[in-house]
């Protein structure tokens, strides 16, 4: 089987968020997503077929969160990406699995990366007949579904979407926090609940000199510290490592699975957070969860708000054996009252692994068209 692909079309969309969803760097209302729609032809015993994938790229329109965002990664797609893609199609080929190698002398842009290997991959596996999760190998029919909170405008409001996502059967509550707003609303929510899952974000927000304070958190359980210190800083999270008791575990520094041996080696965290979209991909994102379970580190599958493409796919990917701790693998509904896809569903605190052919289901068309702003066709030459 081989596979060609014919163009790429980027498309944006722009999708109301159920509520505000505030971090550290800024509170979001809608979530503004890159989808790359890869139109492939299957060369199979010499006849050919049309068929289409999907990748979402978890780029944000500010680069905030990272480098990346979503006008840049538009960019280096059409310039430099694509181009490297045609061409090495042209001299040997096409499959998933060399992309990353074919787009390595292009120094960064993982989002970018991990979007047109995304697509790519779930072209070859309908065309294959094959599912995300039997590709990696995964026997597991439903993965645990932690929730993300962001920050609330007071504890008591805190409280209460904590007390309803319990009351909905998530097995794990992540908060968000930042420099003032950590050990009360923390110290609040375990005082609430009791002995529930609890871990708690900071996306970079603090510095070295905050210790003392985020030593406070130590007196609440948690599974985790996330992200505390800048995300290029490896040798200061080392430092904080050995003045808490709490684990740290890195998430904005982790863009590779060299990165991860290195932030393990040097004590930086002893748990990673993978998101396949900034690490370059899912193929790189089972590189480090293999990494990870044969050093002894945990790792989790963590999400950029993605869409129903993404989210079943990260599914899939928390269904592999390393992935020991409950991630960020919600519902649809959690985000986005109507998806671009048919809803990925939370049951029992759950959700199922997708079996059916590629990563995800496809958006649908009248979905793409209520929320689409703007798309843009690539065409092999």
């Amino acid at each position: 089987m081989t596979l060609h692909l014919d163009a790429m079309v980027l498309h944006v969309v722009r999708l109301p968020l159920v509520s505000p969803f505030t971090t550290s760097f800024g509170t979001e209302d809608e979530k503004v997503a890159l989808l790359l729609e890869a139109r492939t032809t299957v060369l199979d015993e010499g006849a050919g077929r049309e068929v289409t994938g999907w990748g979402e790229c978890v780029a944000m329109v500010d680069p905030l969160y990272s480098s990346e965002y979503i006008a840049g990664v538009r960019g280096v797609l059409v310039d430099h990406l694509l181009p490297r893609v045609f061409a090495s199609q042209r001299e040997r080929g096409l499959t998933a699995e060399t992309v990353g190698e074919v787009l390595a002398p292009v120094i960064g842009h993982p989002m970018a990366k991990a979007a047109l290997e995304m697509a790519l991959l779930d072209a070859q596996l309908r065309a294959a007949g094959t599912s995300f999760a039997d590709y990696l190998g995964v026997t597991v029919d439903r993965v645990p579904s932690g929730v993300s909170v962001g920050i609330q405008d007071s504890v008591p409001e805190l409280l209460a979407v904590v007390g309803d996502y319990l009351d909905q059967g998530y097995r794990r509550i992540k908060l968000k926090i930042r420099p003032g707003l950590d050990v009360e609303p923390t110290g609040a929510v375990r005082e609430r609940f009791g002995d529930i899952p609890l871990q708690v974000d900071a996306n970079a927000a603090y510095t070295l000199a905050d210790a003392a304070a985020l030593r406070r958190l130590d007196a609440f359980d948690l599974l985790l510290i996330e992200q505390p210190l800048a995300e290029d800083d490896l040798r200061q999270h080392a430092v904080l490592a050995r003045q808490l008791a709490t684990p740290i575990c890195l998430d904005e520094s982790v863009v590779s699975a060299a990165r991860a041996a290195d932030a393990l080696a040097l004590g930086a965290a002893s748990i990673i957070n993978i998101k396949p979209g900034r690490v370059g991909g899912y193929l790189e994102a089972r590189r480090i969860h293999d990494l990870c379970r044969a050093s002894g580190a945990a790792v989790w599958c963590g999400g950029m708000l993605e869409t129903g493409l993404g989210r079943a796919a990260n599914a899939a990917l928390a269904g592999l054996p390393g992935f020991t701790l409950t991630g960020d693998i919600s519902g649809s509904d959690r985000f986005y009252a109507v998806d671009l896809t048919p809803p990925v569903v939370m049951v029992d605190g759950h959700v199922a692994v997708r079996r059916e052919p590629g990563l995800g289901d496809h958006p649908e068309p009248a979905r793409l068209e209520e929320f689409g702003v703007g798309s843009q066709v690539v065409e092999a030459p």
